[in-house]
């Protein structure tokens, strides 16, 4: 994300925590939050050294001794994070299997209802920073799942930990300084600031420093708070963010060649894969970019912003996959599979963790290769 904002894959999504109540801005139900699998803290000498070595470089960037004390009381070393960190899968998925994912029914659905929920807080915020409300509910959407998956990672020990191990230690420690600074001026409290992993933050996954530099006190209460139940602080960030990435109020982020969307000012055309939909973007589109680097991100953003005001999906063309299968041979794949006692967990055309585990099944089952891929010889054996 340029240089403000790393882009911590919208995909890698945790899982359920409960939480409810209203929110400053009022009348408002809380997402159902999804907890991240346990990541405990293990004893670490080399962390602790660590530690007592960056409390100084700490303390002269400004950080108080008792915030710095505060901060690490009930902070550890976590193996967890750095596993997530080493083993972060380089595959990249098809624009449709993204799309698929960022404007899921279920995603869609969901955005509908919570921008009808938030209607009025979203007016507001779009009056002020000129930002149009589906656009930051879309953002909230792929980046927490409108809230219910926000992270439940403690970032002082997420942080410490990457900044310690090395790999990009002069990043994360950056972000530990933001965070302490964060913690300093009373915008939270180091249990309630959790988010990823990987140090992203809230309702919108703010990193610290792009927190710093975006956040904004919507509500009035004298903290920037995207951590609350309440979204408010959060949707405004990120319309802030927006605002000084360049947004142009009333116009389009873009859309497919021929379609109204793609009647944008000075526009340009772009096909992110041979033999799939052109579209026309123009300077909404690269300030959604600024936000997270990547194309399909963007278009991400733009398409389920789209649907949640009502639009349908993207109608093709999009190029067979690797294995020769459209989308429709992919949904039949799995329900096929399905109805054959191997459970792929939905039918929706992406090809994931339970679509191949569940291909391996059948596989070992009838004797074949154990391969966990779909082909079109798999399909015709299951028709």
């Amino acid at each position: 994300m340029q240089a403000t904002r790393r882009n911590f894959t919208f995909g890698a999504m945790a899982a359920l925590l409960s939480g409810c109540g209203m929110g400053a801005s009022g009348g408002f139900s809380a997402p159902v939050r999804r907890a991240d699998a346990a990541m405990p803290s293990v004893p670490n000498a080399g962390w602790d050294a660590w530690v007592a070595s960056f409390k100084g470089r700490a303390a002269a960037q400004g950080i108080s001794p008792a915030v710095i004390e505060s901060a690490f009381r009930g902070a550890g070393f976590l193996p967890g994070v750095i596993e997530r960190d080493r083993n972060q899968t380089e595959f990249k998925r098809s624009l449709e299997d993204y799309l698929s994912i960022a404007a899921s029914d279920e995603r869609v659905a969901k955005g509908r209802s919570y921008f009808a929920q938030q209607r009025s807080t979203l007016a507001r915020i779009e009056q002020r920073y000129g930002v149009e409300a589906h656009v930051v509910a879309a953002i909230w959407g792929l980046e927490s799942f409108y809230g219910e998956r926000r992270g439940s990672i403690p970032i002082v020990s997420s942080t410490s930990t990457l900044a310690y191990e090395g790999r990009r230690g002069a990043f994360f420690e950056k972000q530990l300084i933001a965070a302490l600074q964060i913690l300093q001026n009373g915008d939270t409290t180091p249990a309630n600031m959790t988010g990823s992993w990987a140090g992203a933050m809230g309702h919108t996954q703010f990193i610290p420093t792009s927190y710093e530099l975006f956040a904004v006190d919507f509500t009035g209460d004298g903290r920037r708070d995207i951590w609350s139940d309440d979204p408010t602080d959060a949707l405004a960030s990120t319309a802030a963010y927006l605002a000084k990435s360049g947004w142009q109020r009333g116009q389009s982020w873009g859309g497919v060649v021929g379609t109204p969307g793609a009647n944008v000012p000075g526009g340009r055309q772009l096909q992110p894969e041979v033999g799939g939909p052109v579209f026309v973007v123009g300077r909404n589109f690269d300030a959604i970019k600024r936000y997270n680097n990547s194309d399909s991100y963007a278009i991400g953003v733009g398409h389920l912003s789209d649907r949640i005001l009502g639009g349908g999906p993207i109608e093709g063309p999009f190029p067979p996959d690797q294995y020769g299968l459209r989308k429709d041979d992919r949904i039949a794949l799995q329900r096929r599979l399905t109805a054959a006692g191997f459970d792929t967990q939905g039918a929706d055309g992406v090809i994931g963790p339970n679509t191949r585990s569940a291909i391996s099944a059948y596989q070992g089952r009838m004797g074949l290769p154990v391969t966990g891929e779909p082909s079109q010889a798999l399909l015709s054996r299951l028709g």
